[in-house]
């Protein structure tokens, strides 16, 4: 098992000052963040705030960082193995944050100023990514594609909840956007000279909810209506139902779209309608927790008073990242740090009350100096940075995008 480095104790207290001495300006900049939520790639507040922290603190800082207007990149040290924290900053449509994206920033933000008090003594190197657009968007893939984690050796970053876990469970996911086509009619003067894109957009729904109890346990897919005609006396010519498909890995995602596929176009040819199954370009794969880093960071959040638990029935956080894309390229955690009652889920107005409240400036507080002691012990010891990328060189490729 992998334990923190003895030697790296002093490093760890002098990181935990500096966050103690930067806490009323981590938690406004959460609070600020809460208070003017930003859809993805839209996060041009928070990417002022923090880039503007970042410079302010002394470090190298580049805005619009590659290619991605909202995202930024900050640097301390020269030389010596690379540690991302990772930062993020969009909200959610109508509900704001409430997936507590303003901790992760204020943390990941406050765990690598803590750190660039000590990176070169300690022989490393950090960098603060702010990557913008999680909530769909898939904006940890843009900067992948440009660049962003190469020479990465660890990324490190936390996800607010109602419970304190090791790491998420995550599932890999797809979006589709299934579109289609009839042709209008008057609904009462001639409807049997149209076809009702609208009923073949029901009939696949319908069908796709049939197909639920016999899917896993561990296998989602959620879909809404976006489109389903002008008015009532005309025959709809056009239809549309967007969807969330998940799946615990990969290659079982892609079992499940084609399942679903099946019951959408199966309302197509019932309708006598064309369809349209356009997939997003990316997906978001299921996050691969590094085991010795996961250690690390039980051990450091135990420090601090904390007990993180592996997921278990009835105590699980489940969900979908591109964190998931960068861990199956970068040895990772993403685990979650309690900052409201375990009853309280997120993605609700709950939790994005909790996310500003005084448990959502703790977690900002103790998230950052846990991040930043996994750095220090990272940097400290190379039996850790071994014990890393054994763990992480053991497992499959990268995955970056698909079709």
């Amino acid at each position: 098992m992998v334990r923190s480095s003895p030697g790296s104790a002093d490093f760890k207290a002098r990181a935990a000052a500096a966050v103690e001495a930067r806490a009323a300006q981590l938690t406004e900049i959460s609070h600020r963040i809460h208070e003017n939520p930003e859809l993805g790639f839209e996060e041009h507040f928070a990417h002022d705030l923090l880039a503007g922290a970042a410079e302010e603190a002394g470090l190298e800082v580049q805005r619009q960082a590659y290619g991605v207007e909202t995202a930024f990149a900050a640097r301390a040290g020269t030389e010596g193995p690379l540690v991302a924290f990772l930062c993020e900053y969009d909200a959610l449509p109508g509900i704001g944050h409430a997936c507590g994206h303003n901790i992760i920033a204020a943390s990941g933000l406050g765990a690598g100023l803590a750190a660039a008090e000590v990176v070169e003594e300690l022989g490393g190197r950090l960098l603060i990514l702010g990557t913008p657009a999680e909530e769909g968007g898939g904006g940890k893939l843009h900067l992948m594609q440009g660049g962003a984690f190469a020479g990465v050796d660890a990324a490190l970053m936390l996800h607010p909840a109602g419970l304190e876990l090791a790491e998420m469970e995550t599932l890999a996911v797809q979006q589709l956007h299934a579109r289609y086509r009839g042709r209008a009619a008057h609904a009462a003067a001639a409807p049997q000279a149209g076809r009702n894109a609208l009923d073949g957009a029901v009939l696949g729904y319908v069908a796709a909810a049939a197909l639920r109890q016999h899917i896993g346990p561990d296998e989602r897919f959620h879909g809404i209506f976006t489109d389903g005609g002008q008015k009532p006396n005309i025959v709809p010519t056009f239809a549309e139902t967007n969807w969330y498909v998940r799946s615990p890995t990969v290659a079982r995602l892609e079992v499940l779209k084609e399942r679903l596929a099946d019951c959408l176009n199966s309302g197509a040819v019932a309708a006598g309608v064309d369809i349209e199954l356009a997939w997003a370009d990316y997906y978001f794969a299921e996050v691969r927790s590094n085991g010795p880093l996961v250690e690390l960071w039980k051990a450091n959040a135990a420090a601090l008073g904390r007990d993180p638990q592996p997921p278990a029935p009835g105590r699980t956080v489940v969900g979908s990242t591109d964190m998931g894309n960068v861990s199956q390229m970068v040895p990772s955690i993403h685990p979650t740090i309690a900052v409201a009652p375990p009853e309280v889920a997120i993605h609700t107005e709950d939790f994005a009350v909790c996310a500003r409240g005084p448990d959502g400036d703790r977690g900002v507080i103790d998230g950052a100096k846990t991040l930043a002691a996994v750095a220090i012990d990272y940097w400290s010891d190379p039996s850790v940075r071994t014990a890393v990328s054994a763990d992480f060189t053991g497992g499959t490729d990268a995955v970056v995008a698909s079709n």
